[in-house]
């Protein structure tokens, strides 16, 4: 087992000699320039020393943060990690603390440095959760919880040196907890064996990760700990003695055939010896790799020829033996593993690997998250992905030497198809994509999501139809009342995107009282139908009322304000009522406009030509989805010609002024030029700001028209936009009117408002 600590050199009176402590950084990694290396250590040290308190806010450790730093920074160099990584370890803990200003950090060593500590603290949050139950009967427990933030902080990685130096840290923090109280050991064991350790482990760090899991089993089980200790203990000089005999016949062999290898006994790590026996059901004497040898040899060849002296020497255990090499696992991990009963007939476990092959499994470039996996396992493919992905990354760090690009190339390479957020506590919640505040609320209890009145995320007040993202805090704020909203159950609004909470919100409605359900249904019927300018009386709402599935009006009403219908349904019924009557056409044709002008020959309408006349070029005859532009003609309207249709190319040289861009609309659809009304407070990029909304939903503004009074700071717009229902209208105006500072919006008929 790796001891960092006890490899740092130290004066008579106690402290580190930095000189020689630098000159053996410099052995075990690439070091561009060691005076900044010096710079961050003197600067941590003088954090340390200058720190008007004694608070130690970790706890964890007899250490000061400048000493933990450089116990992570030589644990970072033994994995390779390049002088940003080194740095940013060395400085971590005095910023943690507040010692050390990360502005201070930024300016003296630079931007990507203090990215990468910022990146830490992110991940530190993990580390803020409670878990006040002390429970021994089991390791892994609360395992979906201990799932969901595994996933949560490798999607939470911008950077794989950020989980590196979380590792290097939280290795630091247990390896200096035996001083601490039984609690506190309980805490950050549990801690590592469900996060970090299993994090090594699928990064490939592997005498990490064997560090990791053994110091947390010592403090989470300390009694089966000691118990295999002890059984390791008293048979261990009779086993040493063992190996030796074994090591040396094996060495004998290796120069009898002239390879040039390396034998040793390979280390037994207790918490590894103790899930075998569990997984199987057997006693200690029973582990096969209670003994184990590991054979180190040049090239790949002479791993086989090695296997066939070991099975000339002692006979293989049946159905014991893998070949990793030339069948590799997915995760990319190489070696061969053989059972044996050597010398007296005892069974010995034998690996055998290159010594790449055995430099890659140690320092991770063979990620074997599948192979000796951790108990609980995800079945999620995406996740996986990511992880291999992430193994990736490592392997690359070294070719590329550096990682600018990284943090995008892990955001885009892997759906995020699940957001994982942090209740106030510190809980992790898993989430849909695309959910908000109030999907939250209700996700955690049913009264929460009823009396909810505002939300924070990360401590900043937030509208509660916010969007969240993956490592979000979410705190509700809540009233003494339940009392949902009825526009949370509005889609175009997007307080609600999750079933489960619109399922809640509609039922604390149907639980009211008829009359009132009913009342209010009249009066978002009511409001809703005069911001579309549509009068109630052109309208049967019995005839409404039966296509939605309703006896009566009443009934119709009362549903709509219980949430058991929506609001898009009466609108669409209307729309289609309305469509019934020839002479109304929605009443949203301009007098004189005929949208049938614009329909294309195959029954497409195309889009960007406005009234003119559409025909299809005879010379190309596009066809729906081919790439296509239009050209004014003579008299004829646009031609429509595919766009590397020779024709059109030579237009386009000869007369570039009369090509226009046009696109395909969908089949069948008809729009119609519609005016919208906007009041608003006005401001600067109020009419950017609605213009680009529209652009976003893929509409077409026919016209546009602004005038703002200076008097009372009044901004009136008038959009012409081409619409296709009046379901989509709705929405384009409840979107509109979320824009800051917008007061009023709704539909203008023959230059009248309503």
């Amino acid at each position: 087992m790796v001891k960092v600590r006890q490899d740092q050199p130290i004066r008579d009176d106690g402290t580190v000699d930095l000189e020689l402590w630098l000159e053996h950084l410099k052995d075990l990694t690439d070091i561009d320039d060691v005076e900044q290396i010096r710079l961050a250590c003197e600067m941590a040290k003088m954090a340390q020393e200058s720190s008007d308190t004694e608070e130690d806010i970790w706890a964890e450790n007899s250490h000061s943060s400048y000493r933990t730093g450089l116990d992570m920074a030589q644990i970072l160099a033994d994995l390779h990690q390049d002088q940003e990584s080194l740095i940013a370890a060395i400085l971590y803990r005095v910023v943690r603390e507040r010692k050390l200003p990360i502005e201070r950090v930024r300016k003296k060593f630079g931007k990507p440095i203090a990215q990468l500590i910022q990146g830490v603290l992110q991940m530190a949050a993990i580390g803020s959760r409670k878990n006040p139950r002390i429970d021994e009967s089991v390791l892994g427990s609360d395992t979906t919880q201990m799932d969901n933030i595994r996933k949560m902080l490798v999607a939470m990685i911008d950077d794989v040196r950020v989980a590196l130096i979380k590792i290097a840290e939280r290795t630091c923090a247990i390896r200096g907890v035996k001083d601490g109280s039984r609690r506190k050991r309980y805490l950050v064991a549990r801690e590592v064996f469900d996060i970090y350790a299993p994090l090594a482990h699928r990064l490939g760090i592997g005498h990490i990760k064997w560090e990791l899991e053994d110091l947390s089993f010592r403090y989470l089980k300390p009694n089966d700990y000691k118990h295999i200790a002890q059984l390791l203990d008293e048979k261990r000089l009779d086993r040493q003695g063992y190996i030796d005999q074994v090591v040396d016949r094996l060495e004998t062999e290796l120069s009898n055939v002239n390879i040039d290898g390396e034998v040793n006994g390979r280390a037994k790590h207790i918490y590894s010896i103790w899930r075998k026996m569990q997984r199987k059901n057997i006693e200690f004497s029973q582990v096969y790799d209670v003994r184990a040898v590991r054979i180190l040899v040049p090239q790949s060849r002479d791993c086989y020829a090695v296997l066939g002296i070991v099975h000339s020497l002692w006979r293989n255990i049946p159905h014991e033996f893998d070949d990793y090499i030339a069948s590799p696992k997915p995760n990319g991990y190489r070696s061969l593993h053989t059972a044996v009963f050597g010398p007296d007939g005892k069974v010995l476990e034998i690996q055998i690997r290159t010594f790449d092959m055995h430099e890659e499994a140690e320092l991770g470039v063979c990620a074997h998250h599948l192979y000796k996996g951790t108990d609980t396992k995800s079945n999620s493919d995406a996740y996986e992905d990511k992880i291999a992905w992430l193994r990736q990354v490592l392997e690359w760090h070294d070719d590329l030497g550096e990682s600018e690009g990284f943090g995008e190339m892990l955001r885009g390479d892997v759906v995020q198809d699940r957001l994982y957020i942090f209740t106030p506590d510190g809980h992790v919640i898993d989430m849909p994509k695309g959910a908000t505040p109030v999907d939250f609320a209700y996700r955690v209890h049913t009264e929460i999501g009823h009396r909810c009145r505002g939300a924070k995320i990360n401590g900043r007040i937030v509208p509660l139809n916010r969007r969240l993202q993956t490592g979000d805090q979410v705190e509700i704020m809540t009233g003494n009342e339940e009392k949902p909203r009825r526009d949370w159950l509005n889609t175009n609004l997007g307080f609600v995107t999750t079933p489960r909470a619109r399922a809640k919100v509609a039922h604390w409605f149907k639980l009211q009282a008829k009359e009132q359900n009913a009342e209010a249904g009249r009066s978002i019927v009511v409001k809703e139908f005069k911001r579309l300018a549509i009068e109630l009386d052109e309208l049967d709402f019995n005839k409404i009322s039966e296509e939605v599935n309703y006896k009566n009006t009443e009934d119709l009403y009362a549903a709509l304000g219980a949430g058991d219908l929506r609001l898009s349904q009466i609108i669409n019924a209307a729309q289609r009522q309305l469509l019934a009557e020839p002479e109304e056409q929605l009443d949203l044709e301009l007098s004189g406009t005929s949208a049938a002008s614009n329909e294309a020959a195959e029954g497409l309408r195309i889009r960007g030509v406005g009234n003119l006349l559409t025909t299809m070029a005879t010379c190309c005859k596009p066809v729906l989805g081919d790439p296509i532009s239009g050209y004014i003609t003579q008299g004829r309207g646009v031609s429509v010609h595919r766009e590397d249709c020779s024709n059109m190319i030579q237009l386009q040289e000869r007369e570039p002024e009369r090509v226009i861009e046009v696109d395909w609309g969908d089949s069948g659809e008809t729009t119609y030029p519609v005016d919208i009304f906007i009041e608003a407070f006005d401001r600067s990029g109020l009419l950017r700001d609605v213009m680009l909304l529209v652009a976003a939903e893929d509409l077409n503004i026919v016209a546009a028209n602004t005038l703002s009074d200076k008097r009372d700071n009044i901004a009136r717009l008038t959009l012409t936009v081409e619409i296709s229902s009046l379901d989509l209208l709705g929405r384009i105006m409840d979107k509109i009117n979320q824009v800051p500072n917008v007061m009023e919006v709704h539909r203008q008929r023959n230059g009248v408002t309503h």
